[in-house]
């Protein structure tokens, strides 16, 4: 099968409101479009990530997540970045706590992870 590339994420998150500054004033994702399905009583947010998309979704009573310990299924959401430190200094600016910066033993490249409102692990990964 041919892909082109990634199309979007969907991210289910537990308070819209909070995720919603987070992924757009934090992590600067600029607003394709917003919904609200009355239907669902949910939001859904399209942010722009490159050539593709980031979905968000509010739904009433969402169970939470496993994440530590790591469980099956999708284990991070990662972005790449031309400057590691600045990236950082950007999350830490806004409260956002980080890792400790390690190095990809394959790559060599380096990579600090974070988390999102609902404790989404997210990392930063440095392209130079």
């Amino acid at each position: 099968m041919p892909f082109d590339h990634l199309h979007h994420v969907a991210i289910i998150c537990s308070d819209y409101p909070r995720a919603r500054h987070f992924y757009t004033q934090v992590l600067g994702l600029p607003i394709i479009t917003e919904t609200y399905r009355a239907e669902r009583d949910s939001w859904k947010l399209d942010l722009r990530l490159g050539n593709g998309q980031l979905e968000l979704f509010s739904f009433p009573e969402a169970p939470p997540r496993p994440s530590y310990p790591e469980a099956c299924g999708l284990r991070h959401l990662a972005f790449a970045v031309a400057d590691l430190e600045s990236g950082i200094a950007e999350l830490v600016a806004h409260g956002v706590p980080c890792e400790a910066v390690r190095v990809d033993a394959l790559t060599g490249k380096r990579f600090t992870f974070f988390s999102d409102p609902d404790g989404l692990p997210l990392e930063l990964y440095e392209r130079t």
